[in-house]
């Protein structure tokens, strides 16, 4: 089977309030300033309730994605997530129908602010400058994520700021009246406005296609969302209230600006010139983050051969720029020849399928109980979540009549017409549903368990995994003769026997069997054999140099090939609990990044004791080297007892250099001139050490 294509990676640059405001800017546009005068007509003054039902609705979507996203941060987000899972057919249906939709809701955008310019000037020909802004938009996403990160800061920033002040100050001028007959809607109109708003929420998922883009994703992912979430529904609900409690029923009935009439009521002409402003602003963000996440679609699946090669293709400032010109194209097209404030709406339903098919996506990874799917983040209450979301969006797409049912299966047959005829003889890759037949006795495909622990190296760590400690604590074999590898594990064997109390035979007979299968990843000079054992309490280590070198061949997990006979010189035995495997997968995924690097094995024979050998795996931003001198800062710490020293929390001294000898301190240690000290610490803590004694 082949490898899945390698190209050059996006920068991680995008912070949580860049998806914040990200997804905040995608999601209010339309369903504050457009859609309320429309629910409104379906719904009266209980329309409250519809948006509150849409809400509950778009759950399950927001938590599956949060945890593919977090298990697979990959440009491409739907496509990628659907490929994986379900395999190459699926994807190819939710990525070409995802990047048309997004394409379809971004002209509808950059048109729809039409109907608020159209307040002052009733004669405007809007798409010449929905064309300039596409434009316009597109030059600034090819300066970079981060770029149209800042142009959407600033955005959503002084959007809410009007949000805020028009609802506040229309709070106080509400009528009651106006609210009469809340609960005597009939429910079915309650469940019709509720699909016809639905699509208001849809903006908090575009942001999941450039998680590839994201610093440390499975954090920043589900803050940046449930905060976007959290805002969209206060904006929502606030927002429709005084809506409500400002215009007369027949005013707000139908009215597709909405927001300019109340803050006439509030403030005159002055107030509909502030509301135009903040709905263009709005419209603003959302084709913003339409034209960045949709170019993502293209440049996913051309890394994975499903369009043309020249999409995956990046510029010297690791932009995907010919996946941008293409949806900027695409976008113009649309623009050009078509209505998009008709067309837009034929694609909810097929959005609302790719909701039901992401819920089902999270199911097929975790019952394919592939060990290296190790979200940072779970959804709750699985699987019930997961099916109703299926149930839900299932209900939502009939609801929606026959002209977007007609639509959706077009975009399905065209996208099956386009993998059958393009993609099928280029990819050889299946999904992760091939691994729970596996379970009944039928295929699974490798490579998506190479390319999910491949995706581990690059997450790196998680705060609470005790990588540092085990390598602080590892057992240390340096072999200076020419021993076999089977000499080698024997002793490494007798080391780890004595440390988790487990008979050394059954670890010898355990190393070499998984060797033996492939089980022992071999990187660049250096092997990590290890197992998981039921019944110990952490993960331990036992680290051997080889200074003449051992030659075995073993199967290289990380790459998916067999290693040529090249000489060992780092052996990391590892023994982690069964019931963790994410974690011992990702302290094995720690030592790979390592060793990966191109003077891992230079430094590793050079180093002189087993110190230097440890600090060469601890991390950077996790340890920090300190020599004590007369002459320097650190003179500080000179005569001072370890147990008085007011170090930052969560900071500890694993190693103290002394004379040529290694002392594992304890409180009573008394430091003296000339030791070199390491500490561990989490980052925040060595960032206060270095600018204590270095900075």
């Amino acid at each position: 089977m082949t490898i899945l294509h390698k190209s050059k990676k996006l920068k991680k640059e995008l912070t949580t309030f860049n998806i914040y405001t990200m997804a905040t800017g995608a999601t209010v546009a339309s369903g504050f300033f457009l859609l309320p005068g429309l629910a409104y007509a379906q719904a009266g003054p209980a329309m409250i309730f519809s948006y509150l039902i849409s809400a509950v609705v778009i759950v399950p979507t927001i938590f599956s994605l949060c945890e593919l996203a977090t298990a697979m941060p990959r440009s491409g987000g739907v496509y990628f997530f659907l490929d994986r899972s379900m395999g190459p057919l699926i994807g190819t249906i939710g990525g070409i129908g995802t990047w048309l939709a997004l394409i379809l809701k971004t002209a509808f955008a950059l048109v729809g602010m039409g109907v608020y310019v159209a307040l002052f000037f009733p004669n405007i020909e809007m798409t010449p400058i929905a064309v300039g802004f596409a434009i316009f938009f597109a030059l600034i996403n090819l300066a970079g994520a981060k770029k149209a990160g800042i142009l959407q800061i600033i955005f959503v920033i002084g959007l809410l700021l009007i949000i805020v002040c028009f609802s506040a100050v229309g709070f106080l001028q509400l009528e009651a009246d106006r609210f009469s007959g809340f609960f005597d809607q009939d429910i079915n109109r309650i469940f019709l406005a509720a699909g016809l708003v639905f699509v208001s929420y849809v903006g908090l998922t575009k942001t999941i296609s450039i998680s590839e883009e994201i610093n440390n994703p499975e954090k920043t992912i589900p803050r940046g969302m449930f905060l976007a979430f959290g805002t969209v529904i206060l904006v929502y609900l606030l927002g429709t209230i005084a809506l409500i409690g400002l215009l007369p029923g027949e005013s707000l009935k139908n009215n597709l600006t909405p927001v300019a009439s109340a803050a006439n009521i509030l403030c005159g002409k002055t107030g509909v010139i502030l509301m135009t402003i903040a709905a263009i602003i709005a419209f603003f963000a959302v084709a913003n983050v339409g034209i960045l996440s949709s170019s993502r679609y293209p440049l996913a699946m051309s890394r994975d051969h499903i369009l043309p090669s020249f999409l995956r293709r990046l510029n010297k400032k690791n932009v995907p720029q010919c996946s941008i010109m293409m949806s900027l194209l695409f976008l113009l097209l649309v623009l050009i020849l078509f209505d998009p404030m008709r067309i837009a709406k034929l694609a909810g339903a097929f959005q609302l399928l790719l909701f039901a098919l992401i819920s089902l996506a999270v199911i097929v990874m975790r019952e394919s109980r592939i060990e290296s799917y190790d979200p940072g983040y779970k959804s709750p209450f699985y699987p019930w979540m997961q099916i109703f979301g299926i149930i839900a969006s299932c209900w939502l797409i009939l609801e929606m009549g026959w002209l977007p049912l007609l639509f959706t299966v077009a975009l399905i047959v065209f996208s099956i017409l386009w993998y059958f005829y393009y993609a099928r003889n280029k990819v050889i890759r299946d999904g992760a549903i091939y691994h729970i037949f596996a379970r009944l006795g039928q295929r699974r495909f490798e490579g998506l368990d190479t390319e999910l622990r491949n995706i581990l190296k690059e997450k790196g760590l998680r705060d609470y995994d005790p990588f540092d400690m085990i390598i602080t604590n590892a057992g240390y074999l340096d072999i200076s003769d020419d021993l076999p590898f089977e000499e080698i594990v024997r002793q490494a064997a007798s080391l780890l026997s004595k440390k988790i109390n487990v008979k050394s035979e059954l670890l010898v007979k355990t190393i070499m069997e998984g060797t033996q299968v492939g089980a022992t990843p071999v990187s660049h000079g250096a092997a990590l054999p290890h197992l998981r054992l039921p019944g110990i309490r952490s993960s331990q280590m036992v680290i051997v140099r080889s200074k003449k070198g051992v030659r075995i061949k073993i199967k290289n997990e990380f790459i998916s090939k067999e290693s040529t006979n090249e000489p060992i010189f780092a052996f990391f035995f590892l023994v982690s609990p069964e019931e963790n495997p994410g974690q011992h997968l990702r302290i094995l995924a720690q030592l790979a990044s390592h060793v990966d690097d191109d003077r891992f094995i230079e430094n590793w024979l050079s180093a002189s004791n087993e110190p230097e050998l440890k600090e060469l795996l601890l991390r950077e931003d996790r340890y920090l080297s300190l020599f004590l001198s007369s002459n320097l800062k650190s003179a500080a710490l000179i005569g001072a007892e370890i147990r008085n020293l007011k170090l930052p929390e969560s900071t500890l001294i694993a190693i103290i250099h002394r004379d040529e000898q290694v002392i594992v301190p304890s409180g009573q240690t008394i430091l003296r001139e000339n030791d070199r000290i390491t500490f561990i610490s989490n980052p925040e803590g060595i960032k206060e050490l270095y600018a204590k004694y270095f900075g």
